[in-house]
């Protein structure tokens, strides 16, 4: 079967086996899938024998074996370790959820990173009606949907963009939009920061006293640098707290993102839909920040996938 593999910092097509599924897992017919700015960096990484690929939707061709999990036929989205840039997928059935005929394959296939880090930090944070909440990096798929479901429980959303023009559905779904974090007003009773370099202790700086600042990404790949004594001057005792989404099962929640999405009450932001011979452009658009939203590539023509 055809799959993207690593390639120099990007991928290329290469002919590799149809995946054998272990008892637990279907295997999955993709029909489009999702790439994530984060898989950009592990792309320029050299690990043997690794493939690229944890967001796809696409059809069962094989139930699990052991019984678990959508029966053959079904339209899925899931979250594989890896390997899901390809024809065919093995995902564990634990790791599935199946769509309603009112979700798009598109929609779908947006939702298992992006959904899942913005789904599991809100909870983490414990943002509520009336919360202050700062959110840096927001433009990016996990942003939209911070605000959109931070916002719908009453939450107050302040969001760092880079520029208006990558603001404005953030605006449209809730959020006081800025462009810098030296313009969010505070004070915020949690900081949701992902670019690291000096917008974490900015950030750090607008929490109350007492406050949390959930550190959840570094999409600047600058280190941090923090002085003690800064906590003096406004957010003493704030705890920083570092936070990854991982931790399978997915299928819960999962089919809690498709929920809602089938409810009207999440929409995943197509920035990019193209189709998958153009992802290493694609890639390449991400890395340089020309993406607002979600990323998806389909191994099928569009007006199969709506």
């Amino acid at each position: 079967m055809r799959a993207l593999l690593p390639e120099a910092g990007s991928v290329a097509f290469g002919e590799v086996d149809e995946p054998v599924p272990r008892p637990d897992e279907a295997l999955v017919k993709v029909a489009a899938f999702s790439v994530n700015r984060g898989e950009t960096f592990q792309l320029e990484s050299d690990r043997p024998g690794w493939r690229p690929g944890k967001d796809v939707a696409g059809l069962v061709v094989q139930s699990a074996a052991d019984g678990s999990g959508p029966a053959a036929g079904s339209r899925v989205v899931g979250h594989p370790p890896s390997a899901g840039w390809a024809e065919y997928v093995a995902v564990p059935t634990a790791s599935l959820a199946e769509i309603p005929g009112s979700v798009s394959v598109l929609a779908a296939a947006a939702l298992p990173l992006a959904g899942l880090t913005a789904l599991r930090l809100l909870r983490a944070s414990g943002a509520t009606a009336g919360t202050r909440v700062l959110l840096t990096g927001a433009s990016g798929g996990v942003g939209h949907y911070v605000v959109e479901l931070a916002s719908a429980a009453g939450a107050e959303v302040t969001a760092v963009t880079a520029s208006p023009e990558r603001g404005r559905r953030l605006a449209e779904l809730g959020a006081t939009v800025v462009h810098s974090v030296r313009d969010a007003a505070g004070p915020f009773d949690v900081a949701l920061e992902s670019t690291g370099g000096d917008d974490l202790p900015r950030a750090l700086a607008r929490v109350v006293p007492g406050g949390t600042l959930i550190w959840f990404g570094q999409a600047s790949r600058k280190p941090v640098t923090l002085d003690f004594f800064d906590f003096f001057d406004g957010p003493e005792s704030a705890a920083i707290r570092h936070f990854h989404y991982a931790g399978a099962p997915y299928g819960e929640d999962l089919a809690t993102l498709v929920r809602l999405t089938a409810a009207g009450r999440l929409h995943p932001e197509l920035g990019r839909v193209a189709r998958w011979s153009e992802t290493a452009a694609v890639l390449t658009d991400l890395r340089r920040r020309r993406v607002r939203g979600n990323a998806v590539l389909t191994l099928e023509p569009l007006e199969q996938n709506r």
